[in-house]
């Protein structure tokens, strides 16, 4: 069996840019930019023969391949595609205690610290566990050969670490911004990235900011 994989992160939120922590227990929707930056993946990709969406729980997500989906394109969601639970920290603004508590949570997870969580929150073995069972459900599917999966930034790190077999601790070595695309290939029981942070569907948004 192969199958092809568009990983997405969600379009931008008003919350993204007002540095608001945003989790699983956080539905905010797109706000304008978000919209027109769903719109330009759409209008880039739109040719490809995707047999299924798969997208998280949360409004974000579903706005983003909204346009997909009123193609045709059959829409799934997954719990094990929502973000990771920040806890107690969800729906705050970025203070400079929250920041610091961020700061020591993260530097724990890149010294393999990997079962720590925020209080009330995810650990990111906890958030692996439920996103292995996610993939499994798609993999089991094999009569979708193109999928395309909308998700979150913090998750959609932990999950191409896991596929690629890099440590979870990694995470930050892969980059994300709203819409960004990784695109995997799975064969043979392994995953390739064979598209890596591609983010050209959203250069003349950039040029027309500019």
């Amino acid at each position: 069996m192969k199958k092809t994989i568009y990983f997405i992160r969600h379009g931008q939120t008003d919350l993204n840019l007002k540095g608001i922590v945003q989790g699983r227990g956080v539905n905010s929707p797109l706000n304008e930019n978000g919209v027109l930056q769903a719109q330009a993946f759409f209008e880039a990709y739109k040719h490809i023969p995707f047999d299924k969406i798969y997208a998280s729980t949360l409004l974000r997500t579903h706005q983003t391949v909204a346009p997909f989906v009123a193609q045709g394109v059959p829409m799934e969601e997954l719990e094990g595609l929502d973000e990771i639970s920040w806890g107690i920290y969800e729906g705050q603004e970025q203070t400079e205690d929250i920041l610091k508590g961020f700061e020591e949570v993260v530097g724990s997870w890149r010294n393999n610290d990997l079962d720590l969580a925020i209080v009330d929150g995810e650990s990111p073995n906890t958030l692996v566990q439920r996103q292995k069972e996610a993939i499994a459900h798609i993999l089991a599917n094999k009569e979708e050969e193109t999928v395309l999966v909308c998700m979150h930034g913090r998750a959609m790190r932990i999950m191409l670490c896991h596929l690629t077999n890099v440590p979870v601790c990694n995470m930050d070595d892969f980059p994300h911004t709203n819409t960004a695309l990784y695109v995997l290939e799975y064969e043979d029981d392994e995953f390739s990235i064979v598209d890596y942070y591609n983010t050209k569907h959203l250069e003349n948004l950039i040029n027309e900011k500019n």
